[in-house]
């Protein structure tokens, strides 16, 4: 069963239609994190990651968040601090 904290967080994604996917760095084996990241280094097609990124500055944040609360926000957004 999930803790109340996975809970809350995962619910929201998932009803969006998104597959979160990611390492479990308690417990997985260092091996297999290793395995993980470097299938990623290979497999991931950055063109695409970087047709659905936007990058916008921490000043920018209260002007994106209303875009991203109505749901008009597509793809990720990265807020580039400093």
């Amino acid at each position: 069963m999930a803790s109340p904290a996975e809970w809350t967080c995962r619910p929201p994604f998932i009803l969006r239609g998104v597959s979160l996917y990611g390492i479990d760095s308690v417990i997985c084996p260092i091996e297999r994190r290793r395995e993980a990241w470097n299938r990623l280094e290979t497999d991931l097609n950055r063109e695409k990651l970087a047709a659905m990124t936007r990058e916008i500055g921490l000043s920018d944040v209260l002007t994106v968040a209303p875009e991203l609360l109505a749901g008009k926000v597509r793809g990720r957004i990265v807020v580039k601090i400093g």
